[in-house]
C-alpha cells in the first residue's frame, strides 16, 4: 500500500483589491457630499436627494413664506440673506434674525409646528432649497453626518437665543447694537469678517435690538467717530468694536 502523498498547501487566493499579488488598492475618491477640504457639504448632500427637493430663485424683499403659512418643509440657504420677523396683531414687527449661506431654516415643521410662527423674507436676490418635511426626515436618518450637521446648527442657533435674550436683559442698546453690528460682520466664526451686505436700515437694526431709529442712528455716528466702523458704500465692521461689547 502506498504511502499517502502529503497535501500541498494551495495557493493563497487572489483577493479582489489586489493586495495579495503585492497591488496596493488606488485610494477611493473623496465622495460626492465631501468638499475639497474633506468637510461634509450639506450643499453637494442635499442635492442629491431626489423627489421632495427643489431649488427657487427670489428677487430682493420677496417672502420665502409668511407667517400663518402651512409649515411642511426646511429650507437651505444657498445664496443670498434671509430676514426672518414675526408680525404682532398690533401690526409691529420684530426682526427675529437675518441668514445668509449655509443656514437652515423653517425647521419648526420637524417638531409638529403646523403653521409658520414668522415669515422668512430675502433681503438681496436669493437662492433657496426647499426640503419637504419627509425628505429632511429621511435624510437625516439616512446620513448621520448630515444630522450631527443639523444638530450642531439646532444646537448653536439655541445658544444663539440664548445670549439674545441675556443681550436683551442686561445690556445697554449700544452694547447691543455693538453686539449685533459684530455678528452680522461674521466676527466669531470661520473666515475673515465681512461687510455688512445688504445695507440694513437703521429701522430693522431698531427693531433687532428693541429700541428706537433715534437711538441706533445716535450710536452708529459715535461708533463712526471712534472709528469702530466705515461707511463708504457698504458698512464694515472694524474688531475694536469689541472694546465696546467687553467694557463695563
Amino acid at each position: 500500500m502506498s504511502p499517502k502523498r502529503k497535501a500541498q498547501p494551495r495557493p493563497p487566493a487572489k483577493r479582489a483589491n489586489g493586495i495579495a499579488n503585492g497591488v496596493s488598492r488606488p485610494k477611493p475618491q473623496l465622495p460626492a457630499i465631501l468638499a475639497a477640504s474633506g468637510k461634509f457639504d450639506p450643499k453637494q448632500f442635499l442635492a442629491r436627494i431626489g423627489t421632495g427637493r427643489s431649488i427657487a430663485k427670489y428677487q430682493k424683499d420677496q417672502p420665502v413664506f409668511t407667517q400663518g403659512e402651512p409649515a411642511s418643509a426646511v429650507y437651505y440657504v444657498q445664496k443670498g440673506k434671509i430676514k426672518i420677523s414675526v408680525l404682532a396683531q398690533s401690526g409691529k414687527e420684530a426682526v427675529l434674525g437675518i441668514l445668509g449661506p449655509g443656514d437652515f431654516f423653517g425647521e419648526g415643521c420637524l417638531a409638529g409646528q403646523m403653521n409658520r410662527m414668522a415669515s422668512a423674507i430675502t433681503m438681496t436676490e436669493s437662492s433657496v432649497m426647499r426640503i419637504d418635511m419627509d425628505a429632511m426626515v429621511k435624510a437625516l436618518h439616512s446620513e448621520p453626518e448630515f444630522a450631527d450637521l443639523f444638530t450642531s446648527f439646532l444646537l448653536d442657533r439655541s445658544l444663539r437665543i440664548e445670549e439674545d435674550l441675556k443681550d436683551q436683559l442686561f445690556n445697554s442698546s449700544e452694547k447691543r447694537l455693538a453686539r449685533l453690528l459684530l455678528i452680522l460682520a461674521n466676527f466669531g466664526k470661520e473666515g475673515k469678517p465681512e461687510p455688512i451686505i445688504p445695507k440694513i436700515s437703521q429701522e430693522v437694526l431698531a427693531e433687532m435690538i428693541g429700541t428706537t431709529r433715534s437711538r441706533v442712528s445716535h450710536f452708529m455716528n459715535k461708533f463712526r467717530r471712534s472709528g469702530f466702523i466705515h461707511y463708504n458704500g457698504d458698512l464694515r465692521v472694524h474688531a475694536s468694536l469689541l472694546s465696546v461689547v467687553l467694557g463695563d
